[in-house]
């Protein structure tokens, strides 16, 4: 145990220095370096800074968010009072009770976690489309979803639990209504759900979920009949209000959230972050555009010339490498991407890899013809003065390749620069990824990194 909460310490703490990085950088006016501000990206990119800085908000509150989905009727509602103890949300058999998102706070007995429930419209009522909007954006802010069934799922059910494992986070199927099925059915139906309820066709992925992702209530039991006998010889009955059977929901929601719920946290500001991030990013790419392709323009000129004026072949290969780290550096800045030089190389050798090989042969064709070049120079100098038409048709022709090939490069960056924008140790991309990496095999958090992978 004291080993789990170190590492829940441990993921807690890398995601605020995340956020607090990133949220430091972005706000800076001299993230753009030399570049003036522009006013046009500023309004367009304020949204996601406020974003970054709600994910930082919620993290050092330490409120874990609970949010419960599924379709009308099927108990929203009453699973949140029954978790609260007391019936603080209307319930009732009309379709549509719950209107819009309500959150109230649950301070479960062991005090250790503060905890936010939300409820939630149904995701099949009337004006669904403007209500489903609403449902993705609580799911967003949620670190932990309950999908709430009341039998075996329907088409529009496998659908909805589909978009929401869509969001990244760790789901629990409550199967409720429970008392109203006989044993032997509720067996079957516990069963059809632990496949379905996976919500993925991947075969790769898990084939049933775990009892920790699966749970059976009965969070407002159907009324039943008492038998009565008076003293007086009467027998009457009278309808009695059976108590909720919500106990095994608590503590399966307490069992992860002692285990896991600071991960949960850190796991849900970093992938908020990522996302803003992107945007960001996304969004100052497409304002930067004119400005990007000058720059590249003007760094495959300075390469072409550089690489076909040089003599020596192999500072041929050295210059254009330094050229291409330079070219990736400069979009870098005028995009206000966090990104260091070895950072850059990184890019760099990645965009190489990724060509399939066609960048790897235009650099070595262009060394081949480098030591044709400096063959030729040598010769023009001691030997034989014709032997410079030959170096200059060469280094016309190394310089063409060198010039392309850093078009294609920086034209590649920038849709790298624009995808890996969390860039470094504390960016949320590599925060993520070595959280779920520490992920033990039997937690909840398990399935969300199997379905990232």
């Amino acid at each position: 145990m004291t080993q789990t909460l170190s590492h829940q310490e441990i993921h807690y703490n890398q995601a605020r220095a995340s956020l607090q990085q990133a949220l430091s950088w972005y706000s800076s006016f001299r993230r753009h370096w030399n570049y003036p501000p522009n006013p046009e990206l500023q309004a367009s990119v304020r949204k996601d800074l406020q974003s970054l800085k709600s994910a930082l908000d919620k993290l050092e509150q330490k409120v874990i968010r609970i949010a419960a989905f599924g379709l009308v009727s099927r108990g929203k509602s009453a699973v949140v009072n029954a978790l609260l103890g007391q019936k603080v949300l209307q319930t009732g058999p009309l379709h549509g009770v719950t209107q819009w998102p309500r959150s109230v706070r649950w301070t479960p007995a062991s005090g250790k976690v503060h905890v936010e429930l939300i409820d939630t419209p149904g995701l099949d009522e009337i004006e669904g489309e403007a209500r489903a909007e609403m449902a993705r954006e609580v799911a967003r802010q949620a670190d932990l979803i309950l999908f709430i069934v009341a039998g075996d799922i329907t088409r529009t059910e496998y659908q909805a639990l589909c978009e929401l494992r869509k969001s990244h986070k760790p789901l629990i199927l409550v199967f409720n209504k429970i008392d109203l099925y006989p044993e032997v059915d509720r067996e079957e139906i516990y069963k059809q759900l632990q496949v379905l309820g996976t919500g993925s066709s991947n075969r790769d992925a898990p084939q049933i979920l775990s009892p920790d992702e699966i749970v059976m209530v009965a969070a407002e039991p159907q009324p039943v009949p008492v038998r009565v006998e008076w003293s007086d010889g009467r027998v009457t009955e009278e309808w009695e209000m059976p108590p909720p059977q919500i106990d095994e929901l608590k503590e399966n929601i307490l069992k992860i959230l002692n285990r896991e719920g600071r991960s949960l946290l850190a796991l849900n500001a970093l992938f908020q972050a990522k996302e803003a991030e992107a945007n960001i990013a996304k969004k100052t790419l497409e304002i930067r555009q004119e400005e990007a392709e000058a720059i590249i323009w003007r760094y495959a000129k300075y390469k072409a010339l550089a690489v076909s004026l040089n003599p020596i072949a192999i500072l041929d290969l050295v210059g254009g490498m330094m050229a291409d780290l330079a070219l990736i550096r400069a979009l870098a800045r005028l995009y206000g991407l966090p990104i260091t030089s070895h950072e850059a190389g990184k890019l760099w050798r990645t965009i190489l890899i990724s060509s399939g090989g066609l960048l790897i042969g235009e650099i070595a064709s262009s060394f081949m013809l480098g030591i044709e070049k400096s063959t030729a120079a040598a010769t023009s100098l001691f030997e034989s003065p014709a032997a410079l038409a030959t170096y200059a048709s060469t280094a016309l022709t190394q310089g063409g390749i060198a010039g392309y090939s850093a078009y294609r490069i920086g034209k590649a960056a920038q849709e790298y620069l624009e995808k890996g924008c969390s860039w470094g140790p504390l960016g949320p991309s590599t925060v993520i990824r070595e959280i779920l990496a520490q992920i033990e095999p039997n937690t909840i958090l398990a399935r969300l990194r199997q379905e990232l992978s």
